[in-house]
């Protein structure tokens, strides 16, 4: 029987001619990836286990973003622990505020992985890179740290679901309702440890920045990872932001799937997921008039320039309605700059928009932007369970950056239609 990408990719990093679907490898990693959150847990378990130094200092990736820049002691001093730890193992590629961004924008966007590699991360949206062709996943801190010291994972093979897309998005869609309407098609567990691999004709019609979107939410399916099937916009994407060499792994004729799904893009509306599931999905026109207090549009999941150029798009001449707080974070510095080069940081501030240095702040209710009891709050980020954002009595609904502008303007979720 012929292996999927996912299993192509694993094998060969564990030096095997083939796996199947239950499968325990060890396999070697091209980069172990840590956050201010997860990161001094391994930094502690990593000392315990007496190793002097980390397995390739070029190969791991800290980056503080989550209640960075700190907002209290106690994030100042794990942060204090992990910068540490960097400069005393000379870690390469340790980004602190001003140079950092959040987590999985920024690791592509500085060249750091590629297709075909295999990236672990202390953090369950490690799953993004899979949008480029590799194999990435969230682990533990403790697998973190045996990751820092050895270079190795152990993993058990996944089964995988093939999804087969088709057609061409309508306006105001992008890869944020791709993905919340797959999950609400099949669940918060219907892809539970497996591989959702992406291929077919709709491809073509996905930008580089939709795809990281709908590969970065696959753990809200319970999957072990999400991955695109590798053509020219992903390799041309690789060669202009790294030197690495990609390794383009592609999926056998005969490779086995546990099923196939299809979906036709051009049937997607823009769709809205409801407290306090990912799965609980609506599409636009199914909402009703519901009231908000709060819009993030930002995140590893949408905080990217496109997401920022669709939202400046439904802002540009127009102003927030001024019940309603909006907050805005560009993903990376980079990217940030860019929209200010663009002119978009200044539609935003005229709408009456905060705009933020890069944070994970809000998306956790972490800082800047934590709701009060009864608040609800509409957001571009990838969960939204009880207290996500803040008080266990508060609610988030989740959306695309276009949803999220149309509604900051009106006071309640609204298709960008409405305001346009």
């Amino acid at each position: 029987m012929g292996m999927t990408m996912t299993q192509k990719i694993l094998a060969s990093h564990a030096g095997l001619k083939e796996v199947k679907a239950g499968q325990l490898v060890m396999a070697n990693l091209d980069l172990v990836l840590g956050n201010d959150v997860t990161t001094p847990v391994a930094v502690n378990e990593f000392r315990k286990m007496g190793v002097d130094k980390v397995f390739d200092k070029n190969k791991i990736a800290i980056v503080p973003d989550h209640f960075s820049p700190n907002k209290d002691i106690k994030s100042a001093e794990q942060c204090k622990c992990i910068r540490e730890f960097a400069y005393e193992k000379e870690i390469k590629n340790f980004f602190e505020v001003g140079q950092m961004g959040i987590e999985h924008a920024l690791l592509p966007e500085k060249g750091l992985v590629v297709t075909g590699d295999v990236v672990i991360g202390a953090d369950s949206h490690t799953c993004t890179y899979g949008a480029l062709g590799a194999f990435s996943t969230g682990v533990g801190s403790t697998d973190m740290a045996a990751g820092m010291a050895s270079g190795k994972c152990w993993f058990k093979i996944p089964e995988a679901i093939k999804f087969v897309l088709t057609g061409k998005m309508q306006k105001w869609v992008c890869g944020k309702d791709i993905i919340l309407h797959i999950i609400g098609m099949i669940g918060v567990d219907g892809a539970l440890y497996q591989s959702m691999e992406y291929t077919g004709p709709g491809l073509a019609n996905l930008s580089i920045d939709d795809r990281f979107t709908i590969a970065n939410m696959a753990i809200e399916a319970g999957a072990k990872n999400g991955i695109f099937e590798v053509d020219d916009k992903t390799l041309n994407y690789v060669k202009e932001h790294s030197t690495k060499i990609p390794v383009v792994y592609k999926a056998d004729d005969n490779a086995e799937y546990s099923r196939t799904i299809e979906i036709d893009l051009s049937t997607i509306k823009p769709t809205v997921a409801f407290p306090h599931l990912p799965d609980n999905t609506r599409t636009i026109d199914e909402v009703g008039e519901v009231l908000i207090d709060q819009v993030v549009i930002g995140s590893c999941t949408n905080g990217r320039i496109e997401d920022l150029r669709m939202a400046a798009s439904i802002f540009k001449g127009k102003t927030v309605n001024p019940k309603i707080r909006t907050l805005i974070f560009p993903a990376t510095q980079k990217i940030y700059l860019q929209a200010l080069r663009e002119g978009l940081i200044e539609i935003f501030i005229e709408a009456g928009i905060a705009v933020s240095t890069p944070t994970c702040g809000p998306c956790l209710g972490g800082h800047m932007g934590v709701l009060a009891k009864g608040e609800r709050a509409l957001s571009t980020t990838n969960r939204n369970f009880v207290g996500r954002m803040g008080d266990p009595l508060s609610e988030v609904y989740l959306c695309s950056p276009a949803v999220a502008a149309a509604s900051a303007i009106t006071g309640k979720i609204s298709s960008p239609e409405e305001v346009m």
